[in-house]
């Protein structure tokens, strides 16, 4: 029996600005890539869960969403591991509990730039590799440090996910929901 490896692909900017795309429509999409099992969606904003017996590479989700859909898709991709890492990791759980103010930013890659001098109270943010943990506590809608100001600094494509999406997605990656 071939071992199994859960990944979670977080599409980027669906479901917003005009990039409209059915998660039932995706699903089949996904599934035809071949080696992959349980591919489920959660959510309409583009995030697919499935488990592969070979390695996966993000590019292989956006060739395959470009061809089936003629839209051009970034896609962050984790493996179930790194998505509980990175729920354990949250620096401002226990201080501000609240998931309406918790958010992660998941980047494509290392960061080619930096968030040296940035600095927009009330918001905190702290980088931990390829994620950017955010603290809003007047809401993500209202933030400066939003998706586009990361990616500009960072120099690097991402997507951001509220806390108790990220939280959903690590517990059925882990196969618990």
């Amino acid at each position: 029996m071939t071992d199994m490896t859960s990944y979670v692909a977080l599409l980027r900017g669906v479901n917003v600005g005009g990039k409209t795309l059915r998660m039932e429509a995706l699903r089949p999409v996904i599934a035809g890539l071949g080696g992959l099992e349980d591919v489920r969606t959660y959510i309409q904003s583009g995030n697919v869960l499935f488990r592969s017996g070979r390695p996966m590479e993000a590019g292989e989700v956006e060739r395959a969403i470009a061809g089936a859909f003629g839209m051009s898709v970034g896609v962050v991709l984790r493996t179930a591991g790194e998505l509980a890492a990175v729920a354990r990791a949250n620096p401002f759980v226990g201080r501000d509990d609240n998931p309406r103010h918790l958010h992660v930013t998941f980047l494509a890659g290392e960061p080619a730039g930096d968030l040296a001098g940035v600095s927009h109270p009330p918001d905190e943010f702290h980088l931990a590799g390829r994620e950017v943990y955010l603290l809003c506590p007047n809401g993500y809608g209202v933030t400066k440090l939003g998706n586009g100001f990361l990616e500009r600094r960072l120099k690097v494509a991402a997507t951001t996910r509220n806390w108790a999406t990220v939280l959903r997605l690590a517990e059925m990656a882990a196969g618990s929901a």
